[in-house]
């Protein structure tokens, strides 16, 4: 198929996630569970990886395990189960740190990812309402972001801002999980998501060094 192919497959799910949205939670968990049996199947071929099959039922079924608890958890914890099924990727996406310090053998990204990191993290220990906390710590790593860029290294603002941006984005995301959670948390689960989305981090960091400076 054509490179542009993929972006059609992609703006085809977006219109079926808003149709479905419009239609009905059934339809649109339907849609949501195809979308992931979809990213499961394609990606072993993606990948080239010979056990697709198996590789299809790890990646895809934690997607429909989320999708189905999406949409029957009661209010406001919809996605109190996503962790569960999230922690498959998240073991994964830790790789994205030693990539980017892999990446062109400079670390200076690094450095970014982790300094908006860090302000997304410590703006997330305020005992504020998530109304105030969210944009005070997206907004607070976009600012860092490229600071730190300047600062210590030569990246451009844009990158840097757009890492900071999105780190912090994920990171207060992760917040609101930990909170739906209440105080339920032991040591191990405090372990658990403390790391994940700093290990999604990494990924992300990587993805968006190679796309805007390389």
């Amino acid at each position: 198929m054509k490179p542009w192919s993929v972006g059609i497959i992609g703006l085809a799910g977006l219109a079926a996630i808003v149709a479905g949205a419009y239609a009905s939670p059934e339809v649109l968990l339907a849609v949501a569970a195809l979308a992931a049996a979809g990213i499961g199947i394609g990606w072993p071929y993606f990948l080239g990886i010979p056990a697709k099959k198996t590789l299809a039922v790890l990646i895809g079924l934690p997607g429909v395990g989320s999708a189905v608890a999406a949409t029957y958890l009661p209010a406001p914890g919809f996605l109190d189960c996503t962790p569960s099924f999230l922690a498959v990727l998240l073991s994964c996406l830790g790789a994205g740190w030693i990539a980017s310090s892999r990446f062109n053998g400079v670390r200076e990204m690094i450095l970014v990812a982790a300094i908006s990191s860090a302000i997304a993290l410590l703006a997330g220990l305020i005992r504020w309402p998530d109304r105030i906390v969210a944009p005070l710590g997206i907004v607070s790593a976009g600012l860092a972001g490229p600071l730190a860029g300047l600062v210590f290294s030569d990246i451009a603002v844009l990158p840097a801002a757009l890492v900071g941006v999105v780190v912090g984005a994920v990171l207060v995301s992760f917040r609101r999980l930990v909170i739906l959670n209440g105080e339920g948390l032991n040591v191990l689960a405090a372990v658990g998501m403390g790391l994940g989305p700093v290990s999604a981090v990494g990924s992300l960091a990587y993805f968006i060094d190679k796309l805007l400076i390389y």
